[in-house]
């Protein structure tokens, strides 16, 4: 597959999970948190089983020392833009007109930065291969869905237009393809690279995994139902990497 086509899908699966978070904020407001919470535990379980069965194996089987190496990078990544740029999926209803304008752009801004490596773990998934690389992109795409109502919904109720709001959470997406471009670069120098970028890619995974969705899972529902969504995840991402 060509970087153009890496790069194009990059694109599509960073907008298109915002823009479908977008237009889920404009025709509902909110989603229901149970739905979100059932969604993004299936979507956690599912990570889990790529970065450790598949992921993790991958890059291994090249270079042990590179793909711990590029793991400790992509949780490390992470850890800086949280805390230089944090965002958040959620946003008070207890804030009026303007500051909700404002809340809505600075979760794009962070969003946005978070894409970017995201990107990478994608990029570098379809330097492994094309199915590794196709499923972490659907994946991430199911992620960002609601960083897009996190986006649009402060916007539109903050009294900014549909197409404005919608323009808005689809350019906190492209980041995402500026990194699968380099992630399949990189990805294709050599197979010590190769390790060095899965392991960035599992690294990222497993943090969106551990300090975004799971938490997330057991704020939007309960623990019974979140243990159900994770394991429904855990089992459906071993089919996958079984048959993909």
């Amino acid at each position: 597959m060509s970087w153009f086509e890496i790069t194009l899908i990059g694109l599509v699966a960073g907008t298109m999970g915002t823009g479908i978070g977008g237009i889920l904020a404009f025709l509902f407001a909110k989603p229901s948190h149970k739905v979100l919470g059932i969604m993004l535990g299936i979507s956690a379980g599912i990570m889990l089983s790529i970065v450790f069965m598949e992921l993790l194996q991958k890059a291994a089987g090249n270079s042990f020392l590179h793909t711990v190496a590029g793991l400790l990078l992509g949780i490390l990544a992470f850890v800086f833009l949280d805390n230089y740029f944090p965002h958040s999926h959620y946003v008070s209803e207890e804030v009026a007109g303007g500051v909700y304008v404002k809340k809505g752009v600075l979760i794009a801004t962070g969003i946005a930065l978070h894409n970017f490596p995201e990107g990478i773990a994608i990029g570098a998934g379809f330097a492994s291969s094309i199915g590794m690389g196709i499923t972490l992109a659907l994946l991430i795409a199911v992620h960002n869905i609601p960083e897009g109502i996190a986006v649009a919904f402060p916007l539109y109720i903050g009294g900014m237009g549909r197409v404005k709001s919608f323009a808005i959470t689809l350019m906190a997406g492209l980041p995402m393809g500026i990194g699968a471009f380099l992630g399949a670069l990189s990805g294709h120098i050599s197979l010590s690279f190769l390790s060095l970028s899965l392991g960035f890619a599992a690294g990222a995974m497993l943090y969106i995994v551990c300090d975004e969705l799971i938490p997330d899972v057991y704020r939007l529902t309960s623990a019974h139902i979140a243990i159900l969504g994770i394991t429904a995840g855990i089992l459906t991402g071993m089919v996958m990497v079984y048959y993909l």
